[in-house]
């Protein structure tokens, strides 16, 4: 039975959200997808195909995003340096070519765009939850992956093709991150409120390792 982590143990909310999801977390970074494409079993087709199921969920981050920027509790995290739409796009023209927006979302890919939609629409706390999982994984573990790319299927160092994860609005990525951590820290929700939060932060982590399953079932054998 999981533990369960609650704000009298971590002093900071930032702190509480990491712990709570730690489980869930671990379940993304260890699915079978992402150790077989990190671990050279899969080629360029494979990141090819994980690259489409990111678009459509960064597009339901993003197109929320300037109807939340004035919202007390969301408007503070939407930073246009965190944008990542255009960079995803870019990289799909390099990855498939001018027809590359024929690609169709995977059943996961769709539960997890629409849930993001469904907060954004009425629960701002709860697009914040989605926020952070996305924008600081990508900030931190997501440059592995750029790194396995380049090294691959011979992308240009932060060139076409991983320009998805190359965050040139953020000059200084650590400094940014303890930033959006104290952000976390001062989100202005009562407790049961943060309990929420937490939840669907671990929502988020599920439905993430639901597109890698997805994924992995489209690679099978």
């Amino acid at each position: 039975m999981e533990a369960r982590v609650t704000a009298t143990q971590c002093s900071r909310f930032s702190d509480l959200i990491r712990s709570a999801t730690h489980a869930q977390h671990t379940q993304a970074e260890e699915s079978a997808f992402m150790a077989d494409l990190l671990g050279g079993r899969l080629g360029v087709e494979a990141y090819a195909r994980y690259t489409e199921q990111l678009w459509f969920v960064y597009r339901a981050l993003e197109d929320a995003a300037d109807a939340l920027a004035a919202d007390p509790v969301a408007g503070p995290f939407i930073h246009p340096g965190l944008l990542r739409v255009a960079e995803l796009e870019r990289d799909l023209e390099h990855l498939r070519g001018p027809d590359w927006r024929t690609a169709a979302p995977l059943p996961a890919t769709i539960a997890y765009r629409d849930r993001i939609a469904e907060v954004a629409a009425a629960w701002p706390a709860g697009y914040v939850a989605h926020h952070y999982t996305r924008y600081l994984g990508d900030l931190s573990g997501g440059q592995v992956i750029r790194s396995v790319a380049e090294r691959s299927w011979g992308f240009q160092r932060k060139g076409d093709g991983v320009r998805f994860y190359v965050f040139e609005g953020i000059d200084n990525p650590a400094a940014f991150k303890r930033e959006y951590r104290e952000l976390l820290d001062a989100l202005p929700v009562d407790e049961s409120e943060r309990d929420r939060v937490v939840e669907e932060c671990r929502r988020a982590f599920t439905l993430n390792s639901a597109v890698f399953a997805d994924l992995a079932l489209a690679f099978a054998g």
